[in-house]
Order: structure tokens, then C-alpha cells, then sequence
């Protein structure tokens, strides 16, 4: 199930003379819980109710991010999300996150779902939005994303005057990466992690490994800023390139 999908009658009836609760997909920012919005601060700290997903083998950055502010009488409603590149088991698990959603929304509690970033830039939010927007009021509380927060701690503008910046998954097959790389000013790529080895590549090919700046984990005490080509062998997930032909990465 695509993002813009919904799952209909897959909650409990509402509770008679209860008017169903809010939900609010809050974007945390991308580590440092100083750069939480005022208002996600707010949201997190009067909330009833906390959901956020997080992988079956790990903790959720989401929460650790925001955790000082969570008050320590909210229910938490965690979405283990399986460590599987197969899209059917994470699919059920939102299903079956946005069913316990749904549940407290009936008994007329708002619900506070956290995600790392921006919920709407690549955000694990938008699938629970696809599944509870058409049944419930849903509001989107934007945060700060990686993409800005790396160019922030890199000193390097994103984009200025009329270049045009491409936002490009490091995921990507190498034909394919190269081709949307090639020719453009301005270009950031996500999703580094394992494919490090294979971006570099086609960096090279293109010209263009003297132009691009490494970040990884910004913004968090073990936040590591380079160029690309003095970057580490493997990197992990939480890891972006960026790049501007036009002037040097290095302001």
C-alpha cells in the first residue's frame, strides 16, 4: 500500500456522545532536541497519547529525541516496523499501528505521532496519514529536516538565485543515480548508508567527488562534516552528500 492509500473500517466504533480526538504528526528535527519547534514542544509535552514507529531491532530516534518532554503519564503507542526490505510486513505493521490510532481517536483522545525530521520530507508519518486523514482531523506539524540541517552544520547553501536543487535517493540504481545527477547545479543525496561505496562511484565518473560535502548524524554530538572525498569507507544511515557545481561546498 501506496502513501495516499486508505484503510477503511479498521477501527472501533466510536464511543457514543464522544467526539473523536486529533491526530498531529509532529517532525522532531533531525537529532538535536533544541531544534524542536515551540509547538512540537508543546504538542509533546501536553500529550494523552505518544505513537511513533521504530524498528523491531532498535530503539526509536524519534522518541530519544524527544523524550525529555514526554510527560511521564502519556500512553505510548510503539509501531515495530520489521527490518525487511520486503514492503508487505512494514505495510501490516502501519496498518495495524493506525488501527491502535484509531482506537484511542474514538475514545476522544488526540494522539501525538512523532517523526524524525520533517514528517512530510520522507517521513515514516505519511503512511499513517494515508490511513486516518479520511477519517479523523489530522494536522501536520512541519519540522527540520536533514536536508537543511546538513547544509546548515556543512556552511554550504542549498541552492541560491536560480539554480535548481535535486533531491536524489542514494538508493537508487547507478544508471539511474547518474542520470539525475548529471547536469544539474545543485543536488543532495539521501539514503546514503551501505550504498556509499557504489555513490562514490558514480561520483567519480562524473567528475564531480571534488564538489560534494559529506555529513553524517547532524546536529548530534557525533555529527562528522568532511569532504567527500575524505569520508569514511561505510556510512551510516543517518548520512548525506551534497553537492554544487557552481561553488565550492567549502564557503
Amino acid at each position: 500500500m501506496e502513501p495516499g492509500e486508505t484503510v477503511t473500517g479498521t477501527g472501533p466504533e466510536p464511543v457514543l456522545g464522544v467526539a473523536p480526538g486529533q491526530v498531529y504528526g509532529v517532525g522532531v528535527g533531525p537529532g538535536d532536541p533544541d531544534l524542536m519547534t515551540v509547538r512540537a514542544h508543546r504538542l509533546i509535552s501536553g500529550a494523552e497519547v505518544i505513537a511513533y514507529p521504530v524498528l523491531e531491532t532498535a530503539e526509536s530516534f524519534a522518541r530519544s529525541v524527544a523524550g525529555a518532554v514526554i510527560p511521564p503519564s502519556a500512553r505510548e503507542i510503539p509501531i515495530r516496523i520489521p527490518m525487511t526490505i520486503e514492503r508487505e510486513p512494514a505495510q501490516a505493521a502501519y496498518d495495524h499501528g493506525s488501527r491502535c490510532i484509531a482506537a484511542e481517536l474514538d475514545d476522544g483522545r488526540d494522539v501525538v505521532v512523532l517523526c524524525e525530521g520533517d514528517p512530510f520530507f520522507f517521513g515514516s508519518f505519511m503512511y499513517l496519514f494515508s490511513r486516518l486523514s479520511s477519517r479523523y482531523r489530522v494536522e501536520v506539524v512541519p519540522g527540520v529536516s536533514s536536508l537543511t540541517a546538513c547544509a546548515a552544520v556543512l556552511g554550504s547553501p542549498l541552492a541560491a538565485r536560480d539554480e535548481v536543487l535535486t533531491i536524489v535517493p542514494g538508493t537508487l540504481p547507478d544508471a539511474e543515480l547518474g542520470r539525475r545527477i548529471d547536469g544539474n547545479e545543485a543536488v543532495a543525496i539521501i539514503k546514503v548508508g551501505r550504498h556509499l561505496p557504489r555513490i562514490r562511484s558514480v561520483l567519480d565518473r562524473l567528475g564531480l567527488t571534488d564538489s560534494a560535502g559529506y555529513v553524517e548524524r547532524a546536529t548530534l554530538p557525533s555529527q562528522r562534516i568532511m569532504p567527500l572525498r575524505d569520508a569514511p569507507a561505510a556510512a551510516p544511515y543517518f548520512s548525506m552528500i551534497l553537492i554544487n557545481r557552481t561553488r565550492d561546498p567549502w564557503l
